[in-house]
């Protein structure tokens, strides 16, 4: 009985072996992605950081724009940090919306902040680049999606981009290449638990 069951299952995973290369071959351009990281889970942020490491790994040489965050040292910020050859990492919010209230300090914020990621989607040396809460910024409106928009698609062709925040805005995500919705499944703030130091901030 298990010989039979192991047989089906070699024979299964040849099909799909020889589906996924066929895929793997058709896949043959090389060229910069645009990815947005959105929905109302956890792990936005997390995962555009993890890419950063990852580029960094490859040798690549990474910048980081944080938008709204910047009130507190995340624990992100405080590790690339330690590697300021390979990354550059500018926190440049004042904190989340409903802590500022002002939404003319946000906007002034959100456009400077702006401005440096432009400096990096101008730098053919910079492999990849993460605005992170890009999306709060242009949900809010403090800048406008089409200039956003713009920018990115001018940047060096073998740049990629990694986007994180809540509601992305539906012309970003028709322009990205990849788009994942993080979806809340159960969150511990939920039941009362804190923001705990390295699996929230």
């Amino acid at each position: 009985m298990s010989d039979d069951i192991n047989q089906r299952h070699r024979a299964r995973m040849e099909r799909k072996k020889a589906i996924i290369d066929a895929k793997i071959a058709a896949a043959d351009k090389e060229i910069g992605i645009i990815i947005v990281n959105t929905g109302n889970g956890k792990g936005k942020s997390s995962s555009g950081f993890g890419m950063a490491i990852r580029a960094m790994g490859h040798g690549m040489k990474v910048g980081v724009v944080q938008f709204i965050k910047g009130a507190m040292q995340t624990g992100e910020e405080k590790f690339l940090r330690r590697f300021p050859e390979e990354i550059s990492f500018h926190a440049m919010g004042e904190g989340y919306t409903w802590e500022t209230q002002n939404r003319e300090r946000d906007i002034e914020k959100a456009q400077l902040a702006w401005e440096q990621a432009k400096r990096f989607l101008a730098d053919p040396a910079i492999g990849l680049v993460v605005f992170d809460e890009l999306n709060i910024a242009l949900k809010y409106r403090y800048l406008d999606v089409e200039v956003v928009i713009n920018d990115l698609l001018a940047r060096p062709s073998m740049q990629h981009v990694v986007i994180t925040g809540r509601g992305a805005p539906p012309e970003l995500i028709e322009i990205a290449d990849t788009v994942t919705e993080m979806n809340v499944v159960k969150h511990a703030f939920k039941a009362g638990i804190a923001a705990q130091a390295g699996t929230e901030w």
